[in-house]
């Protein structure tokens, strides 16, 4: 196992967002007298635990992980911190030293362990109001008069395929720093809304006319096909129209331009109203951009899996300033960056994390690119 892998086995473990097979892998590695040194310097150094460790029994180890893992099957989607003393403690009681309370029964918060602020996912109705989304629940969705138009299932709401002929009734999701969630629409469309999304969408389309939302933040797009009815993204900088196609849609209010990107099928993008000259079409694997302040939208040719695979979990930066990156971090992780250094921000990195715990991000930067900073709670301070 190379010191980079191990290090990030290690991160992922202490700081409870390591799978049950890379629990495996860890265990496995630290067979090793001198990894097992290895790990005690690393978890002092870099999680400020005095250490004491007596004897490494692996096998132990594995039982009393994969006992506690098999008990709560969703104990990696849980909030972080609710059970990183328990997960800490077997790791006490199988390695025989470590120890995480001095002088009292309250645990000591590690500085290099941040702790995410935890904002709810809103949905508000027509009317107004506005209901929290817990993402455990299995439910019916209603509308005012108590008639079922569709079901929550966890992660997702899912409304009934249905076209109106009457008023259209519109709902606006609201999606906090931190997470992303998913809505099928009642044409079938479905949308993937990433951390700091909004939103607005009917309940039903109209029977006669074409489907329309609005979106402030960034939502993947599969939308389902109907000549009759073409679907159109109304952002602020720019529109899209579709017939059935995948695409992204990257929108949030702080960036500089509105990108969309074509995974499948047609789209054409306008600014204002729609005429037959201010249209732009884009092919699969084209980029279009609206800058802000200007009349003109731009197309390019990229690879779609940089701007999508946010949909799977991963992050990718492709020639990003380093204020890009950290402006992505704090919607992925629901943290603060402060950068002092000013210089840092304009520099360009190139790096892909895969479902990665914000303190192996950091870590990155800081091996890779000597980047210090020092973290409090959901704070982090680049020096």
């Amino acid at each position: 196992m190379t010191v980079k892998k191990s290090e990030r086995l290690m991160v992922k473990f202490i700081t409870n967002q390591a799978s049950q097979d890379e629990i495996e892998q860890l265990t496995e590695w630290l067979k090793d007298e001198e990894n097992q040194i290895e790990f005690r310097e690393f978890v002092k150094t870099n999680y400020a635990i005095d250490t004491a460790m007596n004897t490494f029994d692996s096998a132990e180890i594995r039982r009393q992980l994969s006992e506690r893992i098999q008990k709560e099957n969703n104990v990696f989607y849980k909030r972080r911190f609710s059970s990183y003393y328990k997960y800490a403690a077997i790791l006490v009681v199988a390695l025989g030293g470590f120890y995480f309370y001095k002088n009292s029964n309250i645990p000591k918060e590690k500085q290099n362990v941040v702790i995410p602020r935890q904002d709810e996912i809103v949905l508000q109705l027509d009317n107004n109001s506005e209901e929290e989304i817990d993402t455990a629940d299995t439910r019916n969705l209603t509308d005012k008069n108590g008639n079922i138009i569709g079901r929550q299932e966890k992660n997702r709401l899912l409304y009934n395929k249905a076209y109106t002929e009457g008023k259209l009734v519109y709902n606006t999701i609201k999606i906090p720093y931190g997470k992303k969630f998913e809505i099928q629409l009642s044409d079938g469309t479905l949308v993937h809304l990433n951390a700091g999304t909004q939103l607005t969408y009917p309940i039903q389309f109209l029977k006669s006319e074409g489907r329309k939302v609005n979106l402030t933040g960034e939502a993947y797009f599969e939308v389902a096909k109907d000549k009759a009815h073409p679907f159109t993204v109304n952002t602020h900088e720019v529109s899209v129209e579709v017939l059935g196609t995948r695409f992204n849609a990257d929108a949030y209010m702080d960036n500089t331009s509105t990108d969309i990107v074509l995974v499948e099928g047609k789209v054409s993008l306008y600014k204002g109203q729609k005429t037959n000259e201010n249209q732009v079409y884009l092919k699969p694997g084209f980029k279009g951009s609206s800058i802000k302040g200007k009349s003109v939208i731009t197309t390019e040719e990229v690879n779609p899996d940089y701007y999508t695979d946010w949909v799977k979990g991963s992050l990718v930066f492709k020639n990003a300033s380093f204020a890009d990156i950290i402006k992505k971090l704090e919607r992925r992780y629901n943290v603060t960056f402060i950068n002092r250094n000013k210089m840092l921000g304009k520099e360009i990195f190139n790096a892909r994390f895969d479902n990665e715990p914000i303190e192996v991000v950091l870590k990155y930067f800081s091996d890779s690119y000597a980047i210090d900073y020092n973290i409090d709670r959901d704070k982090i301070t680049i020096k």
